[in-house]
């Protein structure tokens, strides 16, 4: 009893409902903070966004605002889905070295610890794909024997 309690067995696994939750809930979070800021406060943001690649404060807010706001609505659909993981993962990865210099808490940190966070469901969202329950899963999978073929 004690093992089944705590295995939670009686709950059935689902690794594309996580996939899904993972899909939903990050990016949701993501765009209307930050897909939302870059969209509509754009030109108030040009003039002294970081530029940490040297390429140009504009040229780094659009990669960003690309990560931020098309993006997340791709993986929110799981439509391109691991192309967007990755540009988002690529995103944040240079943000917390070069802008925020690895840090995690304290003064300076900047909620470094959530940029970890979210870097890891954008790694494991490329790795592990964005399950049955979206668009590419839809995409791929093989036609039906109803389906009628033009030649």
């Amino acid at each position: 009893m004690l093992k089944r309690l705590i295995r939670m067995d009686w709950l059935p696994a689902s690794h594309d409902l996580g996939l899904l939750v993972l899909r939903l809930l990050v990016p949701i979070a993501l765009f209307m903070k930050h897909g939302t800021e870059k969209i509509f406060r754009f030109h108030a943001m040009a003039g002294n966004f970081p530029d940490p690649l040297h390429i140009g404060s504009i040229s780094s807010l659009v990669i960003a605002m690309i990560a931020d706001a098309v993006c997340m609505p791709l993986l929110l659909l799981g439509f391109a889905a691991r192309w967007a993981a990755l540009w988002s993962f690529g995103n944040l990865l240079v943000a917390w070295i070069f802008v925020h210099h690895f840090a995690f808490y304290g003064p300076g940190g900047d909620h470094g610890e959530l940029i970890v966070a979210y870097m890891a469901v954008m790694l494991a969202l490329f790795i592990a794909g964005p399950g049955r329950f979206s668009i590419d899963a839809q995409l791929a999978a093989p036609p039906t024997r109803d389906a009628v073929q033009v030649h």
